[in-house]
């Protein structure tokens, strides 16, 4: 029954049936926060969950999480349902896989999904991931050089059994990772806030007296597709395009993108994109579609709720074999490093059809810092090894990020996690649960890209082993170093990342390396691109930035062509 069918009375209560379907998903997804053993999920809201129909359709998503995780979780669904049709499901049965093709993207990413039955007839299925600290191989790093190098593959499997958690698939997980008890925890964790949702979607249909949820389901996506079509019709139709030159593993890495914009839908191609590298930055097409369609969310339908019916109105192309649809068995841990660059790719392409709505470039991938102690690192000598093994086991992802592009009429936002929406850790929960010490977190002056708005801030992080006679790894995974976020519109480039230690030497931006003991490690994230010309900021917004030491007097002088004496 379409929606123009619906009586008015049907219409308002699917509408008030789908507000409480939100906060399901939502304490869904916060009853994971709460019970999450890793940090990743229980400080930085890592996470993704969401609520399918029993065809593997999502009809609500929780706000808290990340575009990544849910856009991806979106599709992996229908992939659980080959493996495990719905007339072989039981009620109690939980399933689970970190395929990084049919899930969201790498090993890391748990993804869980439970059937719900409501008298005797499955009515929907929760999913939920999280990102654990460990699955084995050789850790969070970009070195591999395919998928078997990077830890433990779980295909979709049974997880429980009729309320019963499969000992043998439990051991098999706990016997490939370094943090057996933290993985086991999240893994049990995703459990329970997939059953929360369960028993309030149950409580729901008895409240709302409905048998099932297809009725309200149709409602839902049909009202969905209809705002996401009414929203791109305020969009010129006409197809762009856009080439971002990014950092890569060991040579720049292309990627080209058309956008095109026609009644009633969206198609994205990356025909031109370099091809997957045999490293472990490649992108699987899931993570593709979910940045991609995010991107555009952003400047088209941001306010249409995110589910299949929106969705489906966003299409994504990408040649098998490159670098955004890469072949298994190709090594994926770091694929957010090339997947967060995708909302600025269509970015610069939808600025061609509306300037007046487009931010600039930002930093854009995470800068999160994977801190590694008491494990061997290859190519060190003997001495540098045994400074290694001198401290304890750890195994810390601190979460940072540079700044974003700067935004029509405002300035990009600094230090903030954009596209991927996580959380910075607290510093005291890290050195309280790591042998780490911060000894310095400050906004990098001069970072954010000069224009009539500012780019966004970068950050300038130290940090040290807390045991100087103990070194440690640093394992890492950074790009817009060579390739800093562009301006646009006459605005300025921001400044690029570095990685170095104190005593001056200068780290590569990905890969596995040690920081010595009695070094510290020194970061500097990127900022964020300008947006128009310098000369035209407003005085008193560049006074401000060099009170405040955001822009040196010498930067004012330079880039914005007017001498500000600091106060």
């Amino acid at each position: 029954m379409s929606t123009q069918q619906h009586t008015p009375q049907e219409r308002i209560r699917f509408q008030l049936a789908w507000n409480r379907l939100l906060s399901v998903v939502e304490e869904q997804a916060q009853v994971l926060i709460r019970s999450a053993f890793g940090t990743a999920t229980r400080e930085a809201g890592d996470l993704s969950a969401g609520v399918f129909l029993p065809d593997g359709r999502m009809i609500a998503q929780a706000v808290t999480g990340t575009p990544g995780h849910v856009n991806a979780m979106a599709e992996s669904v229908k992939h659980f349902l080959k493996v495990f049709p719905p007339d072989t499901l039981k009620d109690g049965d939980v399933l689970l896989t970190n395929d990084p093709w049919k899930g969201t993207g790498h090993l890391f990413d748990m993804t869980m999904v439970s059937p719900v039955f409501h008298d005797g007839a499955l009515v929907a299925l929760f999913a939920s991931t999280l990102h654990v600290i460990d699955i084995g191989g050789i850790g969070s790093s970009a070195d591999g050089l395919e998928v078997y190098h990077e830890g433990l593959f779980l295909p979709i499997l049974r997880f429980f059994h009729q309320h019963q958690v499969d000992p043998g698939v439990l051991a098999i997980i706990r016997a490939n990772v370094r943090e057996p008890e933290q993985v086991e925890g999240d893994l049990y964790a995703l459990v329970a806030c997939n059953d929360i949702g369960g028993r309030r979607l149950k409580s729901l249909l008895t409240e709302f007296q409905l048998a099932d949820l297809d009725a309200l389901g149709g409602y839902i996506v049909e009202q969905s597709a209809q705002a996401m079509r009414q929203a791109i019709s305020q969009w010129p139709q006409g197809t762009w395009h856009n080439t971002l030159v990014i950092d890569g593993y060991d040579a720049p890495i292309t990627l080209q993108a058309s956008v095109t914009v026609q009644a009633g839908k969206i198609l994205v191609d990356f025909d031109g994109t370099s091809p997957s590298v045999t490293r472990g930055i490649n992108v699987v097409k899931a993570y593709t579609d979910a940045y991609t369609s995010f991107g555009i969310r952003c400047l088209i339908g941001a306010d249409v709720p995110n589910n299949a019916g929106s969705l489906s109105l966003v299409e994504v192309s990408a040649p098998e074999g490159s670098i955004l649809n890469a072949r298994f068995p190709a090594a994926v841990t770091a694929r957010h490093i090339i997947g967060q660059m995708l909302p600025d790719v269509v970015f610069g392409a939808l600025r061609q059809a509306r300037a007046d709505q487009v931010p600039a470039e930002g930093a854009s991938s995470l800068w999160n810092l994977h801190l590694v102690g008491g494990e061997p690192l290859a190519g060190a000598t003997q001495a540098e090894q045994q400074s290694l093994l001198a401290g304890r086991r750890f195994n810390a992802t601190s979460f940072s990020t540079g700044g974003t592009g700067a935004r029509p009429g405002k300035d990009g936002l600094s230090v903030t996690s954009y596209p991927s929406g996580v959380r910075n850790v607290s510093l005291e929960i890290l050195e309280s649960a790591n042998p780490l010490v911060f000894e310095q977190k400050e906004y990098r002056q001069d970072s954010g890209g000069p224009g009539t708005v500012r780019g966004g801030l970068g950050q300038t992080i130290v940090v040290r082993h807390a045991d100087p006679q103990a070194g440690m790894i640093i394992a890492a995974a950074f790009d817009r170093v060579v390739h800093p976020a562009r301006g646009a519109l006459g605005g300025q480039a921001g400044a690029g990342g570095k990685l170095e230690l104190s005593s001056g030497a200068v780290l590569r931006a990905k890969g596995r390396q040690l920081i010595p003991a009695g070094e510290r490690l020194v970061v500097h994230t990127p900022g964020g691109g300008g947006l128009g010309d310098p000369a035209e900021r407003a005085d008193a917004r560049l006074q401000r930035d060099v009170q405040y030491g955001l822009v040196s007097a010498a930067q004012a002088e330079d880039a914005y062509g007017r001498p500000v004496a600091p106060t």
